[in-house]
C-alpha cells in the first residue's frame, strides 16, 4: 500500500481530530476583514475559505495565489496556508503585508521559517503527511474551517469510514479524460480534485465552475471522459453531459467525503499506469526557490 493510500484513508480519524482543535482565530475572527493566501492545493483551499466565510456573514473575504498577490487593498488579517511552513512564494507574500495586518498561518509542522512571519498559527500537525501529494492536511484545514464557520460537519467522519468500506464504483483505466466541476465552495475541491489526477496519475485532466462547463470546455467531452460533479447539480446539466458519450459521477455524499472519493481514484489511476503516487514526476514537498 502506497503512503498516500495510507494517508488517505486517515481520514476519519485525522477528521475527528481536527474537530477538537479549539483556536480558530486564524480562520478569521466576525467582522474581520481576512485575505487567504497559499500556492497549488493550499491556493484551492483559500477559495473555498474565502466562499465558505463570506457565506456565513462572518465578513468580507478574499483569496489569492501567493505568487501572484501583491499589496494594495486593506485587510484585518492576512492567512497563510502552507503545509511545509517554508515555501518561498508564501514567505515572501507574508513579509509584504502592510504594517498593522494581523498575520497569521495554518500549517502542518511547528518549526519552519513561515512562524517567524506572523502573529499567530494554526498547526495541525497531527494531520501532516510524508508523502509529496497533499490529502489529509487540506481536508483537514477545510472541516474545521467548515465548523468553525458555522456549518454542520459532525458526522463526517462517520461518511468518511463508510465510504472507503464501500467498493470504489469504476474501472479508472476505462478512462483518459478527467473532468471536475464544482459551484462555490466546492469549485475549489473541483480544481484540487484535477491537481491529483495530474500529481499522481501524469493524465489529462481538467476543472470548471459547474454551469460554465456548457459554454466550450463540453466540447471535448466524448466517451473515454469521466465527469464528476461535487455538491448539487441540475438534472439538465447531467443530460447535457451524458448525451456527449461521458460518463458523469454525481452522488449525495458531503463534497469533502466527495473529495476524499477523488484522491482514491486519482491514486486508482496512478497505479493502473505502472507510477508510484508517492513521488510524483518533477515535484517536492515544498517549492522553495533561490
Amino acid at each position: 500500500m502506497s503512503i498516500t493510500t495510507e494517508e488517505i484513508e486517515s481520514q476519519p480519524v485525522i477528521w475527528a481530530e481536527a474537530l477538537l482543535e479549539q483556536d480558530r482565530s486564524a480562520f478569521g475572527l466576525p467582522g474581520e476583514r481576512v485575505l487567504f493566501l497559499g500556492c497549488g492545493t493550499s491556493a484551492f483551499v483559500a477559495e473555498s475559505l474565502a466562499w465558505l466565510r463570506e457565506r456565513a456573514g462572518l465578513g468580507e473575504t478574499d483569496a489569492a495565489y501567493a505568487s501572484e498577490w501583491k499589496p494594495g487593498r486593506r485587510y484585518d488579517r492576512v492567512v497563510a496556508i502552507t503545509r511545509s511552513g517554508n515555501t518561498s512564494e508564501v514567505l515572501t507574500a507574508l513579509a509584504s503585508v502592510d504594517p498593522g495586518t494581523l498575520r497569521s498561518a495554518i500549517t502542518g509542522v511547528g518549526d519552519e521559517a513561515v512562524h517567524d512571519l506572523v502573529d499567530n498559527s494554526l498547526v495541525l500537525d497531527f494531520a501532516d503527511e510524508k508523502s509529496v501529494v497533499q490529502t489529509r492536511f487540506p481536508t483537514a484545514t477545510l472541516i474545521l474551517a467548515r465548523q468553525a464557520y458555522g456549518y454542520d460537519v459532525g458526522g463526517l467522519p462517520e461518511a468518511a469510514v463508510a465510504a472507503l468500506a464501500a467498493p470504489f464504483p469504476y474501472d479508472v483505466s476505462q478512462f483518459d479524460h478527467f473532468v471536475y466541476l464544482g459551484s462555490g465552495w466546492t469549485y475549489g475541491l473541483a480544481q484540487e480534485a484535477a491537481l491529483k489526477v495530474r500529481e499522481a496519475a501524469q493524465a489529462w485532466s481538467e476543472s470548471y465552475p459547474l454551469l460554465d462547463y456548457r459554454h466550450g470546455p463540453i466540447a471535448v467531452a466524448h466517451p473515454g471522459s469521466l465527469v464528476w460533479i461535487f455538491g448539487e447539480v441540475q438534472p439538465d446539466l447531467i443530460a447535457d453531459i451524458a448525451a456527449t458519450g461521458a460518463t458523469v459521477h454525481a452522488d449525495d455524499l458531503d463534497p469533502l467525503v466527495q473529495l476524499m472519493q477523488a484522491q482514491r481514484l486519482a491514486v486508482a489511476l496512478a497505479e493502473s499506469r505502472g507510477l508510484n503516487p508517492d513521488t510524483p514526476r518533477h515535484l517536492s514537498r515544498s517549492v522553495i526557490l533561490s
